[in-house]
């Protein structure tokens, strides 16, 4: 064999390399077509592969809130990393990066004309550091990975994003498990021995589905869901209201949806929660002393605090004749106009069949104002998704959840109070919610009269510490590979939903005049 050439095709089919690569995925982890012949591991570097390893981060230790959490230490993992590239890739050789953000991917890039790097590993160990994009125009073949639980808003996104564009050398991997890294990797020898790019690609992606898990059982425990009219819906939407709190700014806003939506200053809700009576709120923090799985990092004092904004909550909500809330929380707390958390508030606010929503997120206020009407009151609560496909899962993981997924007069599940992730301060929720059940997740949009749509039986709850506290694992109902398709145009947050509400959801969206779009 010339030192230029791949093996013909795989020793169990005898068919050639292009038909290998489009027809026999099954045999790619076992065949070796992969890995590089045994003469390449010899002393001759040019034959070698050269990848470059770019880590898309703050920084080696975190020193600002953002998933995974402040403090995280970045370091042990990128070491792992290396390690085992090193050890399981034989004939490669790997340096390694840290960026930023496209000014420091530019440098590298500029950096590499001279040095015959083969292609690049970009990891995104942070959400939106913006550098896949600028390797990306290298027009050698990129491999990009998700550090889960750390860069998986940016990294879903962006990979939306590259699959939309049709990138033709951007290939990604979204597994926990280090072999899937790895086997994906070894697709760099393709391009190394005469394959194009765009090869490159289809490799990563054969490699990626063949080792991602076939479907389970999807048959679901027996859930008595009872939902209501699509015109009695439409009515009652109409006669909700969302409060949104942003900024310091008060007044009427746009409905959305034909919702009624009133602007909302820091400054009134900060004073409902100066204004709090102490005595009830301590009464609230003893509840949840009792009710509580588990508190750990949160003092009694925090406890009464969010205990006073959760009557805070409540006290604005009946002032303005609304049902939903939804609050600014990381640009109200960091900028010191509330001193609170509202995640306990809006844990309680749910359980209620109010509408306690994160970050003022108002397409995902209103996509809850919608369902929850629409279902007699079932909660529904916003998550940044991560997906798994070693464990073919997609996770829903946030600090606000529910523990009464079935309404306010379902059953309770257990639920702990811990720290809010991303900083350790304050107080928020971890819901262990319950197994076994169908699941519907999904987004309203009214400009585009589109809803959002895939489903999925909740299959667990992971108790990772990187990232948000509440993380119901589900397996998704259809194709996970297309799964990644969307995030680009809708952003990050889902809403999900306990139920299967596949019908009645088609049946709204023909009331409405909108489009359901299953994502999956």
């Amino acid at each position: 064999m010339k030192m230029n050439e791949l093996p013909s095709g795989c020793a169990c089919c005898g068919i050639s390399r292009r038909q290998f690569l489009t027809k026999c995925a099954a045999c790619v982890p076992a065949a070796g077509l992969l890995a590089a012949p045994k003469r390449l591991h010899a002393v001759d570097r040019d034959a070698r592969v050269k990848i470059r390893i770019i880590y898309s981060l703050h920084g080696p230790q975190q020193t600002q809130p953002d998933w995974p959490n402040i403090g995280f230490d970045f370091q042990p993992v990128m070491d792992r990393i290396n390690k085992e590239l090193a050890r399981r890739c034989r004939g490669f050789d790997f340096v390694t990066s840290l960026a930023t953000g496209p000014e420091q991917a530019k440098k590298i890039l500029d950096n590499d004309k001279s040095a015959n790097i083969d292609g690049y590993l970009v990891y995104q160990m942070n959400c939106w550091n913006r550098v896949v994009q600028t390797m990306a125009t290298s027009g050698k073949p990129v491999l990009y990975a998700d550090f889960q639980y750390a860069g998986s808003g940016g990294f879903l996104v962006y990979t939306a994003g590259f699959i939309r564009q049709k990138a033709p050398n951007v290939g990604f991997v979204a597994s926990s498990q280090i072999e899937d890294l790895v086997e994906a990797v070894k697709c760099f020898t393709l391009v190394k021995k005469g394959g194009s790019p765009a090869e490159f690609v289809a490799a990563t992606a054969k490699v990626r589905t063949a080792s991602t898990p076939k479907p389970g059982n999807l048959a679901c425990e027996p859930d008595k869901l009872k939902t209501i009219s699509p015109k009695e819906c439409l009515r009652q939407m109409k006669e909700s209201r969302i409060l949104a709190v942003r900024s310091q700014e008060s007044g009427p806003a746009a409905p959305i949806m034909g919702i009624p939506v009133d602007k909302v200053s820091f400054a009134e809700v900060n004073e409902a929660w100066k204004a709090a009576d102490k005595d009830e709120a301590a009464a609230i923090a003893d509840k949840w002393q009792k009710t509580a799985q588990k508190i750990e990092g949160v003092s009694r004092k925090t406890l009464e605090e969010s205990a006073a904004m959760y009557l805070a909550e409540k006290a604005v909500l009946k002032k303005h004749n609304a049902n939903a809330i939804s609050i600014n929380c990381l640009g109200g707390f960091y900028g010191g106009h509330i001193h609170a958390y509202p995640c306990l508030g809006f844990h309680e606010l749910n359980n209620e069949g109010l509408i306690g929503a994160c970050e003022c997120d108002l397409r995902s206020t209103s996509t809850m104002v919608t369902v929850t009407a629409l279902t007699r009151g079932r909660p529904g609560y916003i998550s940044d998704p991560v997906i798994d496909t070693a464990k073919r899962q997609i996770i829903y993981a946030h600090c606000v959840a529910h523990n009464r997924p079935f309404g306010p007069k379902g059953r309770r599940n257990p639920f702990e109070i811990l720290t809010h992730s991303e900083d350790r301060q304050g107080a928020s929720v971890r819901s262990i919610l319950p197994a076994g059940y169908m699941t519907t997740s999904l987004e309203f949009e009214q400009s585009r009269k589109q809803i959002l749509f895939h489903q999925g039986k909740a299959v667990g709850n992971d108790p990772n510490d990187r990232a948000c506290r509440t993380k119901l694992a589900v397996e998704p109902v259809g194709d996970i590979e297309k799964l990644f398709g969307e995030w680009d145009q809708w952003g990050w947050h889902r809403v999900t939903y306990y139920g299967d509400l596949k019908d009645p959801i088609y049946a709204l969206a023909e009331e409405m005049g909108y489009k359901v779009l299953e994502e999956a």
